[in-house]
């Protein structure tokens, strides 16, 4: 118990200051008119892709409102629960010190700082949380109540898809009474798993699955040189960003980086088993399932598990004042980076120091700089992104500069003739110059364009046209 008390009291000294941390990026989906909005009811959690993870989302807003204090202390506190479980398991698995220390790392590793922060990022520590749950089941041969266990982790996420595989390999034993709580398992993601991908092929915008916008085979082609980043930042934990904004690596650095990972995999090192596992819990994420984002690094939450196993087996043998060192420094990178997580201004600049030409990082630095300031960082980047003219369009909205704001919004038009959220922003802004008749034509014109586009369709409403909503968007 007292390892346990330890480990929680350096997991706090680490990540306690996220609880300060303002709503980022995703989280504000969770309160808009979108696919990932808010359910009005608790029933209506369990129509979403990630039900419990929804349903955790409800409750905070029907407890606490929208105060980002009791959504930040909640994945704190869910955070805590996961180091508490992985120093169970491990010390069952490879002995109370060998265990102890990849619980040490895990607790308080600076790769930690955005799924603890980040508060869209919830369903990654409530997938973990389950899936460790399901672990400590299977080597206790419960292996039905695991697979109960895995059941409730893919309703949180998708992501520990590759659990009953590990789970597999984990214990040799049994072989019979395993086989058909496995196959459950394997039931369980093939349903969830096409759910998912039918959601994300639905949901334009998505970023998932056909929405990526990059092919199977390219986006598996980038995840050697992702996974490489990953290890680098696990070895060397410096240089974290909320948006990597990595570019597809070419061809031969391609092939040269999955080659130089499965020769690390055929080295014999002691934690070798564990280092593939890491590899395997990182391959719903890693591997053919693409996302526009090539990488994140809460996507290493789960997979840290086996790589801090991984580092706990090689490291045993170390003085213990040695490891008491690098837990830490450990803490004290996390605390420089949930810090950041305090400051949006200062969270982005970092994500746009990270990667200087990409222009989505610079958008959302623009958005937490007062207005003026936000037109000047957004001025002369990416003239050919229509994502830049419309952020341009809207804060000069916010100035009172309508005509200006009509000009922006012109322009993202002309680069997207066939968004409708393009067209119906110009009806805005001449809504706001005053030109009603030309703004209902407009957000009619956005409606043919996407009849479930709830932002026309409200501002048409405030124009004293009512418009009836498809039964395709309710």
């Amino acid at each position: 118990m007292r390892e346990k008390f330890l480990l929680w009291f350096a997991a706090l000294a680490a990540f306690g200051g996220c609880v300060f941390a303002a709503f980022e990026f995703d989280d504000f989906s969770l309160f808009s008119k979108s696919p990932v909005a808010l359910p009005a009811r608790w029933i209506d959690c369990f129509r979403q892709t990630r039900p419990l993870t929804v349903l955790t989302f409800w409750v905070n807003q029907a407890l606490f409102g929208r105060s980002p204090i009791s959504w930040h202390a909640f994945d704190l506190l869910l955070h805590l629960a996961v180091v508490a479980l992985v120093w169970d398991v491990l010390r069952k698995l490879i002995g109370d010190r060998a265990g102890l220390i990849p619980a040490a790392i895990f607790a308080v590793h600076p790769i930690m700082t955005e799924p603890v922060a980040y508060v869209f990022a919830r369903a990654t520590l409530l997938a973990t949380l389950f899936s460790l749950l399901a672990i400590r089941a299977w080597i206790a041969n419960r292996f039905w109540i695991a697979a109960i266990w895995f059941t409730v982790a893919m309703l949180a996420k998708e992501e520990c898809a590759a659990l009953p595989l590990v789970l597999m390999l984990l214990t040799r034993r049994d072989y019979r009474r395993r086989l058909y709580p496995f196959l459950a398992m394997l039931l369980v993601v093939l349903a969830i798993g096409l759910r998912t991908l039918h959601a994300a092929a639905s949901i334009q915008g998505s970023g998932a699955g056909s929405n990526a916008g990059i092919s199977p085979l390219a986006y598996l082609g980038s995840q050697g040189v992702v996974i490489w980043r990953y290890l680098r930042l696990f070895v060397i934990p410096w240089g974290f960003s909320i948006d990597p904004s990595l570019t597809r690596p070419s061809f031969w650095i391609a092939i040269l980086a999955w080659i130089a990972l499965a020769a690390v995999c055929l080295i014999p090192f002691r934690g070798r088993f564990w280092f593939l596992m890491g590899l395997l819990l990182l391959a719903p994420s890693s591997s053919i399932l693409p996302a526009a984002d090539l990488a994140a690094d809460r996507r290493m939450y789960l997979p840290m598990i086996a790589f801090c196993a991984c580092a706990g087996v090689l490291l045993e043998a170390v003085e213990r004042r040695a490891i008491v060192a690098i837990v830490v420094a450990l803490i004290a990178i996390s605390i420089r980076y949930s810090v950041l997580w305090t400051n949006p201004a200062s969270l982005w600049s970092e994500a746009s120091h990270r990667a200087p030409d990409a222009v989505r990082p610079r958008i959302q630095l623009a958005r937490a700089l007062p207005p003026e300031e936000a037109l000047d960082e957004l001025q002369g980047i990416a003239p050919g992104d229509e994502n830049v003219a419309t952020e341009r369009g809207r804060i000069l909205l916010t100035l009172g500069r309508p005509a200006e704001a009509l000009s922006a919004f012109g322009r993202a038009l002309a680069l997207n003739p066939n968004d409708a959220m393009a067209i119906s922003n110009r009806a805005v802004a001449l809504a706001a110059l005053g030109s009603r008749e030309a703004a209902i034509t407009e957000f009619q014109r956005a409606l043919e364009k996407d009849a479930c586009l709830s932002e026309a369709r409200e501002n048409l409403s405030k124009l004293g046209v009512q418009s009836a909503v498809p039964s395709k968007c309710k």
